[in-house]
């Protein structure tokens, strides 16, 4: 089996099971309120009604608009990687493993379309959050690369260049097939970038 590098969740405040509950409520709200009018035209207050809850619960969890943003952010990071660790911890080859990376954030993407929208406005909202949230993807494909090259499956090229180039690839053929037009990558589409990347990165 193909080992993948671990998930530590960050530390969280401890709240009582209603607690657990209402905060979980609020974050699929802002989750789809900010999807939905975007960072800037989002309240709190539109939170707040579409978590129905009274307003001044909303600070009891979390102390600004943005504070909640930038969870939404960190937990969509977790949770996205963890899902890609486990698919990829079922490979038997590099190759599969990235495959089975790829298809599980495609499914990551149609289940959470809003929170792929979410990413996208941290370019704009917080830079230093729009990177930290590329840099920890890619820290997972430089160790599943580091691996590969390891035991003599892929060749040894610029690892940071390939990561970011394989993120490149699932941002876009994502964006293209699951967010834009709300289906699955077709086979096809997905096979072609699959040539691409393996041609490319198989060591002869």
């Amino acid at each position: 089996m193909i080992q993948v590098s671990g998930i530590t969740n960050a530390d969280q405040k401890v709240l009582s099971p209603k607690g657990l509950e209402t905060r979980e409520k609020l974050l699929h709200a802002a989750e789809e309120v900010f999807g939905q009018k975007g960072y800037y035209e989002t309240s709190i207050v539109n939170i707040s009604q579409e978590a129905n809850v009274a307003q001044g619960t909303f600070y009891n969890y979390f102390p600004s608009k943005k504070d909640i943003f930038d969870e939404l952010i960190r937990q969509y990071s977790r949770e996205l990687r963890l899902a890609i660790k486990e698919e990829m911890g079922k490979a038997k080859t590099f190759e599969e493993a990235q495959r089975k990376g790829f298809k599980a954030f495609f499914t990551w993407v149609k289940n959470r379309r809003n929170l792929y929208s979410i990413v996208q406005q941290a370019v704009v909202v917080d830079k230093d959050l729009y990177r930290w949230y590329y840099d920890k993807l890619a820290n997972g494909f430089l160790k599943s690369l580091s691996a590969g090259i390891g035991v003599g499956e892929f060749k040894e090229i610029d690892q940071e260049t390939v990561a970011y180039c394989l993120m490149s690839i699932g941002q876009f053929l994502g964006m293209r097939w699951v967010y834009w037009e709300q289906q699955d990558v077709p086979e096809e589409a997905f096979e072609a970038a699959m040539t691409l990347v393996f041609e490319g990165l198989k060591k002869g």
